[in-house]
């Protein structure tokens, strides 16, 4: 028996469909999506998500509907339907209350989302730069710095102080909270609480230059003892070099003029034009998020960063290195941990 293109075709049909399903799925799950909220900010914000996209649906379904209905309908029955009070009662009193309601439930969420909750946040700076960002401690004392990382504890509640040192950034961890832009002059605070452990991505929202789509960032919940002993070591100067190779790392570091832009605690370089290396090696990305971290990509950030991220303002270092010099920066810099 021969088959018709129709039974050819629907296997094919079917795929498509259960692919799509899929993927809709995997949208409500994962490091950077308000659908899996982390915390109570994001948890109102994706309830009201839900409830705008299920009551626009319902809507739609049901305009298509009578669409369908008007169409196929006998004469008489659309006749019977197509009164005043039918016509002012769907098309002018049921939208007005719909939209008020949903306009009251918005504002209520929004309203929720801003009010501080607790009268002691642990306050965070976070300044955006072309194209990566500086966080800083300033509860914790001398030194609590970091780039392109986020560490906040589970349970307590965070004060973000978001500025820019250029342009106009926009930070957004959508597990956690909205969207809030960085002003160059100005201090915009938000607040958010993390209720369970674990990894969250975040990015630059607000088109601010030729890197913008490589300026993310990974924000790192933990319990409150894990906190507290990552902002200790953080605080910490750096270990000396271990190994013969380390100690050559360390000392190609300096001749290549790096500490005029990094800082590494315990040593002389102290200069706050680039990110803070001084625990570069335990974070877990490089090049605000374009990288994974580890030795390979260290050397090749420092050799090809104009190559991985053009425009932004590290140097390659490629030609002016020796590869021997190369690996053993890469080395003494993946144990700054």
């Amino acid at each position: 028996m021969t088959e018709t293109p129709g039974r050819r075709r629907a296997p094919l049909g079917g795929m498509l469909a259960v692919l799509l399903g899929l993927a809709l799925l995997a949208g409500c799950s994962g490091v950077q999506t308000p659908l899996d909220p982390m915390g109570d900010h994001a948890a109102r914000i994706a309830v009201l998500t839900w409830v705008l996209f299920i009551g626009g649906s319902v809507i739609f379904v049901l305009v298509m509907g009578l669409l369908v209905f008007a169409l196929i309908a006998p004469a008489r029955v659309r006749q019977a339907l197509g009164n005043r009070r039918f016509v002012v009662g769907g098309g002018i009193i049921f939208p007005v209350v719909t939209l008020v309601a949903l306009l009251v439930y918005s504002l209520g969420v929004s309203r929720a989302v801003v009010l501080p909750g607790s009268d002691d946040p642990l306050r965070i700076e976070v300044i955006g730069r072309q194209y990566w960002w500086e966080v800083r401690y300033p509860d914790a004392g001398e030194g609590a710095v970091t780039a392109n990382e986020l560490h906040l504890p589970v349970g307590r509640e965070v004060e973000l102080l978001l500025s820019s040192g250029d342009v106009i950034h926009s930070l957004w961890i959508p597990n956690l909270h909205g969207k809030m832009d960085m002003i160059p002059g100005r201090v915009n605070r938000q607040r958010m609480r993390a209720d369970r452990p674990g990894v969250m991505r975040g990015q630059c929202t607000e088109f601010c230059g030729l890197q913008h789509t490589l300026m993310a960032f990974w924000a790192v919940a933990e319990e409150p003892a894990e906190f507290e002993a990552w902002l200790a070591r953080q605080r910490e100067p750096v270990p000396p070099p271990s190994t013969p190779q380390q100690a050559r790392g360390m000392q190609v570091f300096g001749e290549a003029g790096c500490g005029a832009c990094h800082t590494v605690r315990g040593t002389d370089w102290q200069a706050r034009l680039g990110p803070d290396l001084s625990r570069v090696g335990s974070r877990l990305s490089l090049a605000a998020g374009a990288l994974d971290n580890h030795r390979g990509t260290l050397a090749g950030w420092v050799a090809g960063a104009q190559d991985i991220k053009p425009g932004n303002a590290m140097p390659a270092f490629g030609r002016a290195l020796p590869g021997d010099d190369l690996l053993a920066l890469a080395a003494w810099m993946e144990s700054l941990r």
